[in-house]
Formats: C-alpha cells, structure tokens, sequence
C-alpha cells in the first residue's frame, strides 16, 4: 500500500502550480503578523547572534517582512476602493441627483422611465418657480430660464441682443423676464404682473425684437402702447438702446413732432417698431383718409395695462378699443404688463385673448420689498408742510419725489418749499411738452433735488436713483399707492417711502395698511380692523378725493389781518377818489 506521499504524487500527476500567479492568495492564507511581532522577532535574531555573523541574513528577513506589509497593505488598500466603489454605486441607484444637470440625466436615463424623467423635470421646473416665486396660469407652459445664456441657446437669440442686455445692467434675468420672455419667444399671449421696476420693459423689449428678426420694408410690425408720454419716451429709449448693432427703424407719435407723423404709403413702409400713447394713435387713425396704418402688426403690447383699461376721463378703454380693431392682422399675438391687475383686465384677457398664460411674481397687487415703508400722522393739513420741513431740516439724500393730488396743490407746494434753498421743480399737465421733457432730464441728470409732481409720475417711469419717495397726499387706491412708492427702490436697489395722512385721510387707511403688511412691514393692529368702506363709497372716492384746504405757512388770522388791511386801503382809494370827483363837478 502506497503511503500518502506517493498518493498525494499520482493525483497530482499533470497539475502545475503558477506561484508568482498565486503568491497573494497563498499569502492571504497565511496568519497576518504585525508591526510589533515583527519588530520583536527581529530583536530576538539580534540579541542572539553574538558575532554579527547573521547581519547578512537579518537584511533579507528585514526585506522579506517589508515587502510582505507593503503587499498588506495593497491588498487592504484595493479592499477599502472597491468598497468605496460598491457603496457610491448603492448610492446612485437609491439616491438619485435632481438638480437636472446633464450628466445626472444621462445616467438616470436608462434606468427611468419616461414617465418618470418627465415627473423629475415638473419638479425641478416648479421648485425653480417658487424659488423666484412666480406663478403661472395656463397650459402647456415653456420652462423659465434662469440665464441669458441658456436663453440664447434655447431660442437662438442674435448676439446683439444679449449683448445689449448685459450693458443694461441686467447680469441675469429678473423673474418676470425668466418666465415672460420664453412665453412670447414661444409666440404664446401673455398677461404679466410684475412689482415696479422688476424689469417689464426689458422682457417684453427682447422677444420683440428676436421675433422681428431684421429691419423690413413692410409697415409697423409692433406696436406698444403706454398711457402717458413719459413712459412712451422711455420705451422708445430702451428699444433704442437694445436694438444697438441692428438697424430697426422705430418711431415714436408725440404731439411735438406733429409734423413727422403724417405717414405715406412710402414713409409707412420704411418703419418697424411703433410706440405711442393711446389719445395720439387714435387722433391719427381717425382722420379720413387714416394717417396710419396697423394692418401688419404682428405684436400689440400694452404697458400699464390697468392704467389702459379705466373707465372714464383718467382712462384709455375707449381707445384701446379702437386700436384693438385697427390691428387686423389675423397673426397677431397680445401681450398685457401691469405692476397691478384689476379683475376688468382678467375678463377682458378670458374673452379676447388666445390661450393666454397668465404671469404673477410675488404676491399680486403688493408693493416691492425693497422699499422701507412708513406711515406718518401729521394730524391736520397744515402739519404736513411742518413734516416737510421737518425732513429737510435733519438732512435728505436726493433724489426725492414728493406726489400731491392735484396740480393745483402741486403749485402751491412749490411756492412754499423754493424759498427753502433746495433745488426744487414741479411737474403737471399745464407745463408745455418741452418743459416736462426739460425737467425730467435735469431730474435724472440730478440738477433738481426734489420734483413734485401728480399721478401723472406715478406710472412706469423708471428714475434709477430716487432714494425717497413723500406721499403728502394720501393715495386714494392702494393701486395708486403701489405705483407711487415703486418709483424708489427699482432693480434691487434700496429705497424709502413716507405718508403723510391726517384725520380725514382714516377712509383710505385700511387698504394701504393692508399692501404694507404683504409687503413684511410692521402695522399697528388698529389700522387693520378699521371698518371697510362701501364699493360705493370707494368709487366716489376715487373720482372725488377729499377736498383739501390751501398750502400755506401764513396762519388765518394773519390772513385775515391782510384781508383787512387791503379793503381798508381800497375803501380809502374809493373815499378819495369820490372826493376828488365831488370837487371836479362843484367847479
């Protein structure tokens, strides 16, 4: 019987062994020594060789048990990456990115599905909306975009434009441009509220002129309508500035330049772009033959829309009815901006608009929150001129914009504040069309320190750098108030708001308090529970505001005392010359 050596010989018989192949296996085999049982064996081999006779023999044990850790610890290195590997795997099948990068896409796409990717993607599109909070009513809605560049990628957008943009001041788009511009680059009808100077005019500016193209011989192609002549001419400024590096032609209709404005059939043809006020386009359309023609308007936007669509003597709704109808082009596409809606512009944007998406950013009808708000009793009218003063005194940073109600107060404020030593102008309708244009300039050039002005200031005009705004008398819509105020504090830019309200002013109190407490500021808990008026109370209110008495610093009895001292100078002028003619008829 064959022992186990010779046994193990005839199995094995054929089988080769690779040792350098299995060296690591072998090696994981065997019993793992440590730093310390190494070191340890190594004293013993010293203490023992008397001679030094073993040094040789020491180097290679010493090398041997170096490149054994050194392989350790390969091994143990490799174990530690593929487990880092295995666990980072786990965590992409169980936890996938959302942030909708390219990348994070590709990888989950094969192991969504459809239905699934699309659901990611509402996510991340709403979870960007309500981070700008913005708010969208309508269907099948383009996606907001959050940079110009992803917007001249998406949209093809010409260089110019972008270009033009940036040198504006605008580094990335404001919310209502993320989601307005996208809409009408789409050619989709819109109906935007934004804040005050949250950069409308811009957003609806560059799908204009995306959508135009290039200059054309073919008629006005978009036509924009504002309510007052001041927000025309700063329209008019900002195609001007971002239409730079392509040659469109845009016109402006002003009373000024009457004379330009009788279009032929040649000189029609030769424009592109129309902005104008509402009284002026009408004022054209119905002369017989029409001076104008909108048969190839592509585009009809309306700025301040609510403004455009009041009733009575302070509204457009009659004109815009008109130029409604003249713009007959069966292509043509709607676009309404307002920083407030009223429920008139909703209904008449449910019947005549096509699929129309509605765009609200922020709360509607709220004031902007980079305005510092404060309400000031000043107790009777005479403490307001004393509050004016008052600021004066302790030192303003101008620009300063004070709004009074009619244009008569506003005459009457600038006779008392232009013996104070401040460069002090007043805007109304009776000044001439040069003079407004003169003043303006000087206001945003910042020769004037503080302009007073009517209603007439309060809509879309865009001064940069007004720091204050007074309300001496009190609005009378919390409408009104929200265009007042968002003359300050545009672009991100700090601002503050002051006013002014007296005993007869309780009637309107509640609806400002109300706007200012949207906006986060601070109101006292009796403002907020005052009895609300009456719809019919309101609306008288708001065409007959609470009658005033006269701006002036000289008291009632020293009135009266003048009043006095005159008639009794011209009773004595009559006693004289009654006397002088009694000796004329005697001679």
């Amino acid at each position: 019987m064959a022992d186990a050596h010779e046994l193990f010989k005839r199995l094995s018989t054929g089988a080769k062994f690779d040792k350098k192949t299995l060296k690591i296996s072998f090696q994981k085999l065997q019993p793992r020594q440590n730093t310390g049982e190494l070191q340890g064996s190594k004293g013993i081999s010293e203490a023992l060789d008397f001679f030094g006779n073993n040094t040789e023999t020491h180097e290679l044990d010493l090398k041997a048990d170096q490149d054994t850790l050194k392989e350790t610890g390969n091994i143990e290195a490799e174990g530690k990456k593929k487990a880092k590997k295995r666990k980072h795997t786990l965590e992409e099948n169980h936890q996938p990115s959302l942030d909708g990068e390219g990348k994070d896409r590709k990888r989950l796409k094969g192991k969504l599905t459809n239905e699934q990717l699309a659901q990611l993607h509402l996510e991340q599109v709403q979870t960007s909306r309500h981070a700008h909070r913005i708010f969208v009513k309508g269907s099948d809605i383009p996606d907001p975009t959050e940079t110009f560049s992803v917007l001249k990628e998406r949209y093809n957008l010409a260089d110019y434009i972008i270009r033009n943009v940036k040198e504006r001041g605008y580094a990335e788009p404001t919310p209502i441009q993320m989601q307005a511009m996208p809409l009408m680059l789409h050619g989709r009808e819109v109906l935007c509220c934004a804040p005050t100077g949250s950069g409308k005019t811009v957003a609806f500016i560059v799908p204009l002129l995306h959508e135009l193209k290039r200059p054309k011989k073919s008629g006005f192609r978009a036509l924009v309508i504002s309510p007052t002549r001041e927000l025309a001419q700063q329209i008019y400024r900002e195609f001007c500035h971002l239409s730079k590096g392509c040659a469109f032609k845009i016109h402006i209709l002003t009373k000024a330049k009457a004379s330009s404005n009788n279009f032929g059939s040649k000189a029609l043809k030769r424009f592109d772009i129309l902005v104008t006020t509402p009284n002026r386009l009408v004022h054209l359309l119905a002369q017989d033959p029409p001076g104008i023609s909108l048969h190839s308007v592509k585009w009809l936007v309306l700025d301040e829309a609510d403004k455009l669509f009041e009733q009575g003597k302070d509204g457009f709704r009659d004109q815009i009815a008109t130029i409604y109808q003249e713009c007959d082009n069966k292509n043509i596409k709607h676009a309404l901006f307002s920083a407030t809606l009223s429920n008139g512009i909703e209904e008449w944007a449910q019947l005549h608009l096509d699929n129309h998406v509605k765009v609200t950013v922020g709360v509607r009808n709220s004031a902007t929150k980079t305005v510092e708000q404060e309400l000031l009793f000043v107790g009777q009218e005479s403490g307001k001129l004393l509050a004016v003063h008052d600021i004066i005194r302790k030192g303003f940073n101008p620009p300063v914009l004070i709004f009074v109600q009619s244009k008569d107060r506003a005459k009457e404020l600038f006779h008392e504040l232009i013996y104070d030593g401040i460069n002090v102008d007043v805007i109304h309708s009776d000044r001439t069309q040069a003079q407004r244009d003169n003043i303006v300039k000087s206001f945003r050039s910042g020769k004037i320190w503080v302009l007073i002005a009517t209603e007439l200031m309060g809509r879309g005009i865009d001064f940069k750098g007004v720091n204050l705004v007074i309300n001496y008398d009190f609005p009378t819509s919390a409408v009104s108030y929200i265009h007042r105020i968002g003359r300050t504090g545009r672009a991100g830019r700090a601002g503050k708001a002051v006013t002014f309200f007296t005993e007869a002013d309780v009637i309107y109190l509640r609806s400002i308090a109300n706007v200012m407490k949207t906006s986060g500021c601070k109101i006292p808990d009796w403002m907020l529970k005052i009895k609300k008026p009456s719809r019919k109370t309101k609306k008288h209110l708001t065409t007959a505001p609470v009658k005033r008495s006269t701006i002036k610093t000289v008291t009632t009895y020293d009135l009266n005392k003048a009043k006095r001292k005159r008639n009794l100078i011209e009773a004595s002028k009559k006693r004289k010359t009654q006397a002088d003619e009694s000796v004329s008829q005697e001679e």
